[in-house]
């Protein structure tokens, strides 16, 4: 008797086996041979399950609960609500993180830009007699000549970015 009315309580108040486990700090294997009737919990934890449940001990272990179907769909509908609200907020948190990354990136792009134009393209006047200085000095000339005919672009896709990413009001 106790196993049926405390597996009709627990999905009544729309609580999954592991659910009830975690909050009676059991494990689900143990809420499982309770409700089937294989072992029954002792006096202290029975007040904690009714506890949890909300539910007299008398009802646990009295006559037998028949499970509510509208109690089990409103149930999940409050479970529904709650999923839609946290990948409603997984959505707005992965939105504004773009948005400032791409600011990252304009300001990265900025900023890089004008410490090309005071180093005034330094590598003209370079030793290349030197193979390390050679290296160094084509890599820097390949990196800057790559950056402004790239970071253009990259800029405008960012700023576009930004806007469509920008919080809406």
């Amino acid at each position: 008797m106790f196993n049926e009315n405390m597996k009709a309580i627990r999905k009544a108040k729309g609580l999954s086996q592991q659910e009830l486990a975690i909050k009676l700090n059991v494990v689900r294997q143990t809420v499982s041979k309770w409700e089937q009737g294989l072992s029954v919990p002792d006096s202290v934890m029975l007040i904690s399950i009714s506890e949890v449940l909300e539910t007299p001990v008398s009802t646990l272990l009295g006559e037998t609960v028949i499970e509510a179907e509208t109690d089990h769909l409103k149930a999940i509908c409050e479970k529904l609500e709650v999923i839609n609200l946290q990948l409603a907020q997984r959505k707005t948190t992965r939105r504004k993180l773009l948005h400032w990354l791409l600011i990252t990136l304009c300001v990265g792009i900025v900023v890089t830009f004008v410490a090309l134009v005071l180093c005034n393209s330094f590598y003209l006047g370079w030793d290349y007699s030197a193979p390390e200085t050679a290296i160094v000095g084509v890599s820097f000339h390949a990196f800057e000549w790559l950056f402004i005919r790239i970071a253009p672009m990259i800029l405008i896709a960012a700023i576009i970015g930004i806007f469509l990413t920008r919080k809406k009001l």
